[in-house]
This record gives C-alpha cells, sequence and structure tokens, in this order.
C-alpha cells in the first residue's frame, strides 16, 4: 500500500503496488474540497448517526451472507468456471511438482493452468489473492509458469463507499471522524484487504489512514477453513516419499497466521514501534511513525514524495543514492540477525520522502520471524558464497534442511555444491543469480531429494530478492555482494555474541552440573549392579512410520487376499452341500453368483490399489 502527494500541479499516473496504475488529480484540491464540505456542517450529528447506523446493519448483513456451505459452492463454481476443477480430483499438481526439465508444450500448458488460476483467485477475492501472492513465493515446490502468471495477481479492488469505511473509524476510534479535521474520502489507494486515506489532525498534522475493510476477516476465516479441508485431501493424494517432505497442511497454516498479521493494525503498529529502535543504527532509510491503532484503523505519518522507483533522477547525488543502497541493505541484514524480516520490501512499498531525503518503509503487514540459528546459516551461505566455498554452501545448507529416509545425501550434496558454483562472482543486477533465488533453488533441490525444509525460507527469499531488488534500483552502479560483505564484521560478531552467552549455553550449563553433582551416585549404583550380576541390557525396534504404513498396507492386501479366497471355497462348499436344496433361501447358483462377484470386486480393488501405488512412485 502507498501514499504520497505528487509536488507537480498536472493529473499524474502513479503505480500502486503491483504496478496497477490510478489516475490522481492534483492532491491539494481534493483536500480543500473535503475540508470545506466537512466544515460547512450540512449533515447534523442525528443524521450522521442514522446513516452510519443504516451501514453498520448492511455489514452485519453481509458477514451473515458468508458461510462455509456458500463459499465452498462458490469456490468449487469458479474453479469448475475456469477449467480448474481436476486440480482438486488428479494427480497432476504433484506432476507438475516433481519434474524439473519440462518441454515447450509442457510448459504451455502450465502457462494456462497459471493464468486460470490468476483469473479464479482474483474472481475468488482477497483470500484467494493474498494465497497466490504466497504461491509466487513457493518456487521450490511450483514451477516457473505458474508462478510467473500468478505474479501478475493484482491486489487492486475498485474502493468501496466511504461510509463504510467511515463507519469502522466510527466503532474503533473513541472520538469517531471527530478526530480529524478533514478526511479526503477519495482513497489513495484501494487494496483487497484495506484502503487508504489522507487526513488532517486537529493540531494540523497530515497523516495517512489505514482502514481494514468491514467484511474481509470473517471472509478469510471462513475461506481458510474450506481450504484446510480441501488441502487434507490433497495431501492424502501425495505419494509416501513426497508427503514425508512436504507438508501442506503446515503450508495453509502459516500462511492463514501470516494473513491475519495483516490484517491487524495493532500488530502491524507494534512491528513499526519495535522498528524504531535501528534508527539509531541508519540514517538514511526510516518508517512512518505511530500516531494511533486498533484492531482495523492505524493513524501513520504521511509521507510527501515519490515511490523508490519513480522519483526524479537527479534529486539525489551519486554518494546520497548510495548511502540510502548501504543503510537499506544494512537494516535489513541486522533485522534478520535479530530474528526478523520483512518479506515485501520491494519498490511499491519504499517511498524517497522528499523533505528529509530518505527511503522510507511503508507497509509492515508482511513480516516474519526467523530463528537466530537459521538467520545466521543464511549469512554464512552467503560470506562462502564471496569467497568461492562451494562445498562449505552446500554443507551449510543442509543445516536448515532435515533429511527423510529417502534421502541421499551425498547426492544432495552434490546438488547443491553445483548450485552455489554458478553464484560465485555474478554479474551486478543479475535477475537469474541472487541471494534470495540462491536460497529458493536450494529449497527445491532439499525437496526434490525429500527432505523437509522450515517454511519461513520462502518468505525470507522474497523478502531479500525484493531489498536487493529496490538497493540496485536505487544505486545500481554499486556491488550488491560487495555492500553485503562489508557487513560481514558485524555478522560475526551477532554470530558469536549469540552463541557465547549464557542464555544461549543455558541447557548445556545445566546439563553438565546435574552430570557432575549426580555422577557419584550413579556410578555407584551401576557399579553396585554389576557386583550382584544384576546388569541387564534391554532393547525395543521400533520401525519409522512410513515402514509401518507399508507393513499395513501389506497387511491389509494380504487381508482382502485371504477374504477373497474365503468366498470362493465358501462358495463351492455350499453348492457342494446343497446341490438341489436352497441356503438361506437362496438357490445354488444364486449363492455361486453372489461369491463369483464380490471375488470379483474384491480383485478389482486389490490390483487398483496396487496401480495406484506404482502411479504414485512414478511421479518420481
Amino acid at each position: 500500500m502507498c501514499f504520497f502527494e505528487h509536488p507537480g500541479n498536472e493529473s499524474v499516473n502513479i503505480k500502486v503496488d503491483d504496478g496497477a496504475s490510478r489516475k490522481w488529480e492534483e492532491g491539494n484540491k481534493a483536500v480543500g474540497i473535503a475540508k470545506e464540505e466537512q466544515i460547512s456542517g450540512k449533515e447534523s450529528q442525528k443524521e450522521r448517526e442514522a446513516r452510519v447506523t443504516a451501514v453498520r446493519q448492511d455489514i452485519e448483513k453481509e458477514k451473515a451472507m458468508i458461510t462455509k456451505g456458500k463459499r465452498r459452492r462458490k469456490i468449487v463454481s469458479v474453479f469448475a468456471k475456469h477449467g480448474l476443477s481436476f486440480l482438486l480430483k488428479d494427480t497432476v499438481l504433484w506432476k507438475m511438482m516433481g519434474k524439473q526439465k519440462r518441454s515447450r508444450q509442457e510448459n504451455e500448458h502450465l502457462q494456462q493452468i497459471g493464468t486460470r488460476l490468476r483469473a479464479a483467485f482474483e474472481e475468488l477475492g482477497p483470500t484467494f489473492i493474498k494465497l497466490g501472492q504466497v504461491m509466487v513465493t513457493r518456487q521450490d515446490l511450483l514451477p516457473p509458469p505458474i508462478t510467473q502468471e500468478l505474479e501478475k495477481l493484482l491486489d487492486q479492488v475498485p474502493p468501496i463507499g466511504y461510509d463504510y469505511m467511515e463507519c469502522i473509524i466510527e466503532e474503533e476510534i473513541p472520538e469517531g471522524v471527530d478526530m480529524f479535521e478533514w478526511i479526503d474520502e477519495e482513497p489513495l489507494g484501494s487494496a483487497s484487504l484495506a484502503q487508504v486515506y489522507k487526513a488532517g489532525l486537529k493540531d494540523g498534522k497530515t497523516v495517512a489512514l489505514k482502514v481494514v475493510r468491514p467484511t474481509v476477516e470473517k471472509l478469510f476465516q471462513t475461506d481458510i477453513s474450506v481450504i484446510k479441508k480441501m488441502t487434507g485431501l490433497l495431501q492424502n493424494r501425495l505419494s509416501p516419499e513426497l508427503s514425508a517432505a512436504v507438508d501442506i497442511g503446515s503450508l495453509v497454516q502459516d500462511y492463514y497466521s501470516s494473513a491475519m498479521d495483516e490484517l491487524d493494525m495493532l500488530a502491524e503498529s507494534q512491528k513499526m514501534r519495535e522498528m524504531t529502535k535501528y534508527r539509531k543504527t541508519v540514517s538514511y532509510v526510516d518508517l512512518p511513525n505511530v500516531h494511533d491503532a486498533t484492531k482495523n484503523v492505524l493513524i501513520m505519518e504521511y509521507i510527501d514524495g515519490w515511490l523508490i522507483k519513480d522519483f526524479p533522477v537527479d534529486f539525489f547525488t551519486f554518494e546520497e543514492r548510495t548511502k540510502i543502497m548501504i543503510d537499506l541493505v544494512h537494516l535489513y541484514i541486522q533485522t534478520l540477525m535479530d530474528g526478523h524480516y520483512h518479506a515485501d520490501a520491494h519498490g511499491s512499498n519504499i517511498m524517497i520522502d522528499r523533505h528529509r531525503k530518505t527511503a522510507v518503509i511503508i507497509d509492515w503487514g508482511m513480516t516474519g520471524r526467523m530463528d537466530s540459528v537459521s538467520a545466521h546459516v543464511l549469512m554464512r551461505v552467503i560470506m562462502h558464497i564471496q569467497s568461492n566455498q562451494a562445498e562449505d554452501v552446500a554443507e551449510v545448507f543442509m543445516e536448515l534442511m532435515t533429511p527423510t529416509i529417502y534421502t541421499d545425501p551425498v547426492k544432495l550434496k552434490d546438488e547443491l555444491q553445483s548450485l552455489a558454483l554458478h553464484y560465485v562472482n555474478t554479474a551486478q543486477g543479475s535477475d537469474r543469480y541472487n541471494y534470495g533465488r540462491l536460497v529458493l533453488e536450494s529449497t527445491a533441490i532439499g525437496i526434490k531429494n525429500y527432505c523437509k525444509a522450515p517454511n519461513s525460507l520462502a518468505l525470507w527469499a522474497k523478502g531479500f530478492s525484493a531489498t536487493e531488488g529496490a538497493a540496485r534500483w536505487i544505486a545500481p552502479e554499486i556491488s550488491y555482494g560487495k555492500v553485503v560483505e562489508a557487513y560481514e564484521i558485524p555478522i560475526l560478531k551477532s554470530i558469536l555474541g549469540k552463541r557465547f552467552n549464557y542464555r544461549a549455553n543455558a541447557s548445556l550449563v545445566a546439563e553438565s552440573s546435574k552430570m557432575m553433582t549426580t555422577f557419584p551416585r550413579r556410578a555407584t549404583k551401576v557399579m553396585e549392579n554389576l557386583a550382584e550380576n544384576k546388569f541387564r541390557v534391554n532393547m525395543q525396534l521400533l520401525p519409522d512410520t512410513v515402514m509401518r504404513n507399508t507393513l499395513n498396507q501389506i497387511a491389509n492386501r494380504l487381508a482382502l487376499a485371504l477374504i477373497t479366497v474365503a468366498i470362493i471355497v465358501s462358495s463351492g462348499l455350499i453348492i457342494a452341500s446343497v446341490p438341489n436344496g436352497t441356503f438361506l433361501g437362496m438357490s445354488a447358483v444364486t449363492v455361486a453368483n453372489i461369491g463369483l462377484v464380490s471375488s470379483f470386486l474384491f480383485i478389482l480393488f486389490i490390483l487398483w490399489r496396487f496401480i495406484r501405488t506404482r502411479k504414485h512412485r512414478s511421479l518420481l
């Protein structure tokens, strides 16, 4: 979400969020009209209360119409309308995930699927628009033709009436709209989750007013409950090998948690306030001040300037652009070392303040947390890349991945090492070889080798790529790798400082002290047992989950085979024992036919299960 005032007097076309453009009239004129309308007092207090009450009733009616049944039918009908229903019942999705090299015809087919998915997601609304944006980050799972199409998802939607947003303001803020001297009713930006308005406080300050759409939270919660059931069905279609590495349910849960954070303005304001501590470490990168926040309303500083990709070329000197780039990179790395990362710091979320000549990150909705160990691993990868230590890169990456029984460690390390060689001394500004893409491709290799990887890696990679792109845009003359390399000493200090302190080693200290204090007693007990010939060793072998499931499948098929044989034999015995009579009121021929048909159905079922198992394995 972006918001700014163009300094010129003519109408301009401004890109907002994902490239969607909106023609804006000069801001001050609209603000003056808004002031005149509000100050004139055309509407009395009772009339306004009556209007807000009526709008609130409309909102409640719209919320009541959002039910699981209606949304389930809507989702299925939209998928069918766009020719995507096969994704819910076929194994084509796993074929897409399994193959790495595809023919031109296969890529064209996948591109068509991506186009249909994009259209369906845009029609289904905010939940699926955000889901599509998250799917773009999972280039380790989905093929490029699909993710490239989903990148075109437009998060700009037609704005809803100001009356609806005014109702939210009246409910959330004690003073309501009376808190403001004026509010420009024409939104600066309108996304699927919220709308942003320009407003003025009583003290004369100009602010940006971000208001969550009234029904979007109910829609999110309803859609997620439907999506979870669908993903449960898809998870069951995965082969055992792929299921061991990919947990679709956890992916959806992470997406839901991230989306709900974006809908909570209190959470976003807390992140922004928390980030203000880094103002001491950077001088040319900043964030808006937060004036006030509630669950659905965020009041923050209004930034007067340009998007980072639209500012005048001669506005900064080369030295100023270099300082902004360095501060932007160092801020991202420093926050990462502390366990935070911004997953959406692209050009549409960074503005140039024309008064302070600083870059301002204006949207803090899509952020995440990462444990310090994982963050240090990623920074070590970058340092090894700079030193052309591909083998060390492979070994460090393997620390982030959890192998399963299907993983070949030698093959995994060899593929990671071959990948790392491509990123050594890469060309400045390369879109193909950047650190975010390195993480995505490494994760894809891990999943292909049936390893589990942290879900947060995908969002971190997206954020790092976005930050790298923004930094290169503002100062393309400077090597991004050299800027990161210059920050290696603080990275090493952070790694050592967090590794060698009493908090990080609390378990080591506790266990060591316990071992030292209880060792004499335990040693004495062992010696007594040995002296009395009481020493015993108990061993119990526990099969892993996959082996246990395989044994259960074998046992079930053997049981079905025995039942089939038993039906055939019992039918024959019944026919032989009552050649001219009846059995349970049925003739011998009827009994024989029932036994034959039942046996035939059991045999078909066993064959179908066997073929389906072979088909799952062929996907790998």
